[in-house]
């Protein structure tokens, strides 16, 4: 039954790479990766609105203060407005709805700020519209969105098998804090794999597997976990952004465990042993810039979740 007096509010997680291992070019140009995410404390949340009478989707977005909106999709070109298309279509019919991204993870940050509100508004549609789609089903739609919406999801720790899309849990019982230092400038995640593969011509068809982290992971040893963070684009997007080989070795001399390239970049993470030592890492970098962002989360975090409305 459609909730058509009532609103939906879904809360999405942003998500780091703790291990992401590229493969080389397949003819269909697409990479293998293996990679071992995170879902952590930094969240948008998506509102959708019935508007009974009424076939259309409008989407308003409001973003954080560090985030320039400028770097926003037009209207129409929103991976909101993909979510209720193809949701839309699984069910055979159009889904109208006022929806609101109250936006606080970075865009173009190698956060999956997109995929979350991809993931979020699957979910929010679903429950305002009363579709009852399973799990399933929304992970298949979520992967025809891109390859990080079905981790959105999922949450917690999870390999990434395929392009990222296949997501299987895997044991993490340990509190992990993260010291997370956006960029205001954007990178372009398809030059990064470009670059990567003109400096790696020789990369392996499948990427080494993700044992030494996943053992890390189950073990609680944050130590272990930092001796284990890795990330294959790391080289290629420090190439083309030095700032970011600076910030990383800065983050370490500031104290952090181990610092790393998140995904494609530009966002620069630091594992921490405690949310103290994460507060006087994050302090130390925010002392050195005062322009410079800088956010403290934990993880693993639950995936995309109603939030409001139910």
């Amino acid at each position: 039954m459609s909730r058509s007096d009532q609103q939906v509010t879904v809360r999405a997680a942003a998500k780091i790479n703790l291990l992401l291992g590229v493969g080389s070019p397949r003819p269909d140009g697409f990479h293998t990766l293996v990679t071992v995410y995170q879902a952590v404390s930094m969240y948008d949340d998506v509102t959708v609105t019935a508007t009974p009478g009424h076939d259309g989707l409008t989407v308003a977005t409001d973003v954080a203060a560090y985030i320039d909106a400028s770097h926003l999709p037009g209207p129409g070109h929103n991976i909101v407005d993909r979510a209720a298309a193809v949701l839309g279509a699984h069910h055979g019919r159009s889904l109208g709805a006022e929806v609101r991204v109250d936006k606080s993870i970075p865009i173009a940050g190698g956060l999956a700020g997109g995929s979350a509100d991809g993931a979020a508004a699957l979910l929010a549609l679903d429950r305002l519209h009363g579709l009852g789609t399973t799990d399933d089903d929304l992970l298949a739609l979520a992967a025809g969105l891109g390859s990080d919406v079905p981790f959105a999801l999922v949450g917690g720790s999870a390999l990434g098998e395929g392009h990222g899309e296949v997501v299987t849990r895997v044991d993490d019982p340990g509190s992990w804090w993260w010291v997370v230092v956006p960029s205001a400038k954007g990178m372009s995640t398809p030059a990064v794999y470009r670059h990567h593969d003109e400096l790696r011509p020789d990369a392996p068809e499948l990427p080494a597997p993700p044992d030494e982290v996943l053992a890390a992971l189950a073990s609680g040893d944050v130590r272990r976990l930092a001796a284990a963070l890795h990330n294959d684009l790391e080289q290629a997007a420090c190439d083309l952004r030095p700032d970011l080989a600076r910030l990383v070795a800065g983050g370490v001399d500031a104290g952090a465990l181990r610092g790393l390239v998140s995904g494609s970049g530009p966002t620069c993470v630091f594992l921490c042993e405690s949310a103290d030592h994460a507060r006087g890492v994050a302090g130390t970098l925010a002392g050195e810039d005062d322009e410079r962002v800088v956010l403290v989360v934990h993880g693993p975090v639950a995936g995309a979740h109603v939030v409001a409305g139910e």
